[in-house]
């Protein structure tokens, strides 16, 4: 089952994040296999990190739970809440098959919450997609909103790739590619 984890920052916690940077990473090492995407979220403005992105693939919700609040920074206070939900993988690859590669060009997490008929059932044409999918309830049954990390020109464009009239509330973050520098 795949699942979308989205941590965000605490105000006043970037100092905190960057202490417990190395326990984050050797946490995530653990879960490598089953990592789909990865990588902090930034305010547009200043570059502060706003969060951390993780999508994965685990057995059940209760392993995903366990993954999210396990997870260092969430234990020590880093972050003031976690949207956790299933997520589908419609591309079928992780970020790091991505033709466009790790670097080049402003990326961003575009966040769709709704509630009703679902909607980006397909794939959007004319966008750089490195992950997308429905954002669903526990069981995978209702669809809750839409996910999608796309390499863009700028927020504007990369908000584009959800239909904006049928989402209650549509959140653009700059994000980077996660994991260990090379």
């Amino acid at each position: 089952m795949e699942f979308f984890c989205y941590h965000r920052d605490r105000s006043g916690s970037p100092a905190l994040r960057q202490e417990l940077l190395e326990e984050h990473w050797s946490y995530m090492d653990r879960y490598a296999s089953e990592m789909i995407a990865r990588g902090p979220t930034f305010s547009g403005s200043d570059g502060v990190p706003t969060g951390s992105l993780h999508i994965v693939d685990l057995a059940d919700p209760a392993a995903a739970r366990a993954f999210v609040f396990d997870e260092p920074g969430y234990q020590a206070g880093v972050y003031r809440d976690v949207l956790l939900r299933r997520w589908r993988n419609m591309l079928g690859r992780t970020m790091w098959e991505f033709p466009g590669g790790r670097t080049g060009g402003d990326r961003f997490l575009v966040l769709g919450m709704g509630s009703g008929e679902a909607a980006d059932v397909t794939l959007p044409p004319d966008h750089e997609l490195i992950a997308y999918g429905p954002l669903l309830s526990d069981d995978g049954s209702i669809w809750l909103g839409t996910a999608a990390l796309v390499r863009a020109q700028n927020p504007e464009t990369a908000r584009a790739v959800l239909i904006s009239d049928r989402y209650a509330h549509i959140e653009v973050h700059s994000w980077q590619f996660g994991g260990r520098p090379s």
